[in-house]
This record gives structure tokens, sequence and C-alpha cells, in this order.
């Protein structure tokens, strides 16, 4: 039968126990995400409607091009949508099968990270859609508009809308890797500050590779991934010490346990 218990960092498990666990936390994932995706294909019509807010007003709604991209189209944008709904159950399973290798003192170093990891992303999410977006969308579409007759088409919309929200999720994990490096001794705040210069050059060259890489949207991403980079910054200088410091005063405890 399939481990449903949590599992304890002195509990001893086989192989094929991890597994089995590992099988069950990948099932009760795929279920929340097949239910999230299931609620949010039933909306699609409000879910077509969240994303075509970002258009400009008096914008035409997006156009299709073939017989089956309307069908397929919405089962894009319910994927999207129904990530991020189930994004708590999935990050949720993953954390409760990596947290039994981390000692009682160890969860205490990693617990902060679970709990900004989600909110960082949501708040990248956030960030994409209502600043991000409208203002990119805005200066694309009227970018040499009485040179062009300009229509938009679903599907490409959609997917640069998601591909962006979700990329700015991610990118928002800044403070949490700085803060992991720094803890674990693999560079110091000082290193961080010194080589910002190449740090921002990369933050530009990612800028320009997500979909838009337009001035406009370019500047938009940048500025806040610098902000959270210079954050990381102070926030390493208060909380980076190498992780050994933080466990050193278990060791005693331990000890007596043992």
């Amino acid at each position: 039968m399939a481990r449903a218990r949590a599992v304890n960092f002195d509990d001893r498990l086989t192989l094929v126990e991890h597994l089995d666990e590992l099988r069950t936390r990948i099932i009760i994932s795929l279920a929340a995400f097949g239910v999230a995706f299931a609620l949010c294909f039933w909306q699609d019509a409000l879910m077509l409607e969240i994303f075509n807010a970002a258009l400009p007003e008096n914008t035409p709604q997006p156009i299709t091009l073939g017989v089956t991209e309307p069908f397929f189209t919405t089962v894009e944008v319910s994927a999207y949508g129904a990530f991020v709904i189930a994004l708590p159950v999935l990050l949720y399973q993953g954390y409760a099968f990596v947290l039994p290798a981390f000692s009682d003192s160890e969860k205490k170093v990693v617990l902060p990270f679970l709990i900004a990891a989600p909110l960082l992303f949501l708040a990248g999410v956030a960030f994409s859609y209502f600043i991000v977006l409208p203002a990119a969308i805005k200066f694309l579409l009227n970018f040499n508009a009485s040179d062009f007759n300009i229509e938009v088409r679903a599907k490409d919309y959609y997917r640069f809308i998601g591909v962006l929200c979700l990329s700015l999720g991610v990118l928002f994990q800044i403070p949490l890797g700085v803060l992991s490096i720094t803890r674990l001794g693999i560079v110091t705040p000082d290193q961080l500050a010194k080589n910002r210069r190449y740090v921002i050059f990369g933050i530009s060259v990612v800028a320009a590779a997500l979909p838009g890489g337009d001035p406009v949207s370019m500047l938009l991403i940048m500025f806040p991934l610098i902000l959270l980079y210079e954050a990381s910054i102070v926030l390493a200088r208060r909380f980076g010490e190498p992780r050994d410091r933080d466990l050193a005063g278990a060791e005693p405890a331990a000890g007596e346990s043992g």
C-alpha cells in the first residue's frame, strides 16, 4: 500500500518505501492539478476574460486560425490557471517528501525558505500581470500601428501571458537563491556585491530573452529583479551566514539525545 503518513527524520526507509512514497505524492499532485484544471476548464470563459483584460480598450477579441485552435488554446489557458491554483499543493507535496531528510534544527533553517517560495512566486505572477503586461502589450500593439493591420492571435497572445507570468514567478525566487548559496558558504555577501555588474548584465539578457523583448517590458522586468538582488545582498549580510554556524548549536543536543 502506498505511504500516506508523514515520514520522520529518524525513520529508516528502504528504497522501495521511498519510491512508494514518491509515487503517492506524485499521484496526489497530479490529482490536485487535475481538479484545478477541471475547474479552470469549466470556467473557461472567466479564464479567457482574465487573460483578455490585459488588452487595451477597444481591442478586438483574439482570433483563431484553425478548426482545433479554439479548443487547444482553451486547454492551454486552463493549464496555466490550474498550475497557479494547484501550486500550494504541489509545493507541499515536494516539501513533505524532502523535509524528513532534515533534522529539527535544519528544519528551522529551511522553513522560512519554504514559506517564502510560493509567496515570491505569486508576487512575480502578480507583478507580471498587473505591471509588465499592460505596458508591454500597449507598446507592442501601438508600435507602427498605422503601417500594419494588427490582429491578435489567441494562441500566441495567451502563451505570451502564461510564459511571461510563470517566468517572472520563478525569477522572483532570486532572494532564496542568494540566501541559499551564502548559507552554504559558496559565496559571501561581499562577493555578491562586488560582482553585481555581471548579475545586472545577466538579468538584462534574461529580460531580453523573455516573451516580448521590447524596451518597455525589459526595463519593467529588470527593475524589480535588480531591486530583489540588492535586497538579497542586504538579507545575506544579516541572515546569510554559512549553515554550519546555524547547526553548530544542535550538535550537543544531538549527542545528549543519543
